[in-house]
Order: C-alpha cells, then structure tokens, then sequence
C-alpha cells in the first residue's frame, strides 16, 4: 500500500535496508509499535488479546535507512485451536532471516507470557533489542533501572529502550539501535510504500478492528471478515464485506438493536478506509455464521488464513 498523497520516484538508492520482527505476548502493545514507527495505520489495534492474526510488514523509509518491520501475533499456548496454532507458527516464522529482532514487555515487569517468548529467541544471536513499552506510565524513572538490570540478566540484549508506543517516545532511540544491524543495499519497497498488504486487506482488517473495539467483551474472538466486492469503476468506491461469527446467537450481538450496532461499525471502517485510499467510500457489511471456523483448517483458508 502507498501513500497516495506521494509519487513513487523508482530511483536506485543505497542505504540500510533489512527486516525487524516486532514479537511479544498477546495485548503488549506491538501493533501500536509499529504503527507509531511507520507513522502509518498498518496494523489494528484493540484491547482484545491476539487481534493480530497475520504476518504484517510495515515499512518506513528515510533518509538514514529502510526498516521493514515485520509485525507478530502475540504467542500464547493457551489456546490451542488451529487458528491461534497458526499465528503462532506466524511468529516462530518471523524470527528467521531477520536482519533484527525486538522484543516487546511492558514496564510493570516480566510476566510468565513474556517468559514463555523469551524461550523463542536465538541463544547469543546479538540482534536482540528489548523495548519496554507503557514506560510514559511509570510514576517514578528510577523504577526503570531494576527492571532493565534484571531483564539483562534474563538475557543478552543488544540493547534495552524504554519507549510509549502510544505516545511515540523514543522511538527514535530504538531506531538508532536498529540502524546498525541493518545492512547496506538496494531499498526493498518505493519510498512512499508502508505496507506490502492491499486495500482490500487492510479494509477487511479496519471492520475487524471496530466490531472488536465496539462489541468489547460481548462476543467471543471468533471474528473474520472477507470482503467481497470493491469496485472503483465510480467516484465513489463500493466495498461489500462479510463479517462471520461462529455461532448463531453471535450474529444478533453484531448487529444490535435495530441494527444500531452494525451500523456503527461500518461508519468508523469506512471512515478508516476512506483515509487509507483517499477515496470516497460506500461500504455494505453483512454478517454471516460459519460455525466453529476457527478450529477448522478448510473453513480458515476460505477465510483468508491459509
């Protein structure tokens, strides 16, 4: 995806250029990470635990170097359907040939979730940075530097930043961390390219994100939407997107009363979407039942998570 108020200039340029995994536990704050690096909405956000379900890139290109950051499911062993076994197959997959690799906690400490990603990284690699994010919540500093001497003796980390992803703090001292381990080549993407995922995926993913952020803890995590027509042949796009729900009783909880309930949530998708493709946007939701997909192989690829 570009950004549609920049040109694409194809000109040959050199600088350092390389993968990142952004990894971490459910809910710890890495698609708001990498949203803030990228300076663009790649990924959503909820407070809902494993809302990320695929490997994401975001790209930022600037004058010092190309990052791709490359954004995770949280891992969690939980849960053990087919679809949180495939994210987190996604987030083993990301720690190889990565140029970089940072690890996400929160400032309130280590908690066993984060523990259980730790396991996951390569022993003496020395490409690991740890970011502790929500570091802005931290009434006192100094109750940094005990977490920060206890988390290098959990591991050896290239380097440890304390950074707010939610206020892009610091962010670019996690960058100059990066910067190093980048190596120097030909830029992988266009300079106004943040994403290597389409319209069409990323417009599924915004109506995902506001039934989870307006639906709350109403419905259970077995949300997919697929989007079924987009037509730009108008001044005005026209999007019809599915959203399933695995059972029955969820399919009246999406929709609300009157449908009030559905109607929001394709007022604030289209709004995103609109902002993403700078486009006028007409977009239909329906909501459908496709019952037990997340733990059904065929049922997931259908879906888009093959």
């Amino acid at each position: 995806m570009h950004r549609p108020t920049q040109q694409t200039e194809g000109a040959a340029v050199v600088r350092p250029v390389g993968m990142v995994a952004i990894i971490g536990r459910p809910n710890v704050g890495k698609s708001t990470l990498v949203n803030a690096l990228v300076g663009e909405r790649v990924s959503i956000t909820s407070r809902k635990p494993q809302t990320t379900r695929d490997r994401v890139l975001g790209v930022r290109t600037d004058s010092e170097a190309q990052y791709i950051f490359v954004d995770t499911p949280g891992f969690q062993r939980r849960h053990r359907n087919a679809l949180n076994l495939r994210m987190n197959e996604a987030v083993t997959g990301a720690l190889k040939d990565v140029d970089a690799i940072v690890l996400v906690i929160e400032s309130g400490g280590w908690t066993d979730a984060d523990l259980q990603v730790l396991q996951l990284l390569p022993v003496d690699s020395g490409n690991v940075i740890l970011a502790i994010n929500k570091s802005d919540l931290l009434s006192e500093r100094d109750r940094l530097l005990p977490l920060m001497a206890d988390s290098m003796n959990r591991y050896k980390f290239r380097a440890i930043v304390p950074v707010s992803a939610e206020k892009s703090r610091q962010l670019d001292d996690l960058l100059r961390e990066i910067r190093p381990m980048l190596p120097e080549g030909m830029l992988l993407f266009d300079e106004d390219q943040y994403t290597d995922r389409s319209a069409r995926f990323l417009a599924a993913e915004s109506v995902r994100e506001k039934a989870y952020r307006l639906l709350g803890d109403e419905l259970p995590y077995g949300i997919a939407v697929t989007i079924d027509r987009w037509d730009e042949s108008r001044a005005t796009t026209q999007i019809a997107a599915t959203l399933f729900v695995e059972r029955e009783a969820h399919r009246p909880i999406v929709i609300g009363k009157d449908g009030a309930k559905l109607r929001e949530i394709s007022r604030l998708a289209r709004a995103d979407i609109e902002q993403t493709i700078g486009n006028p946007v007409f977009l239909e939701v329906w909501v459908r039942v496709k019952r037990g997909w997340s733990d059904d192989a065929r049922a997931m690829k259908s879906l888009g998570y093959g």
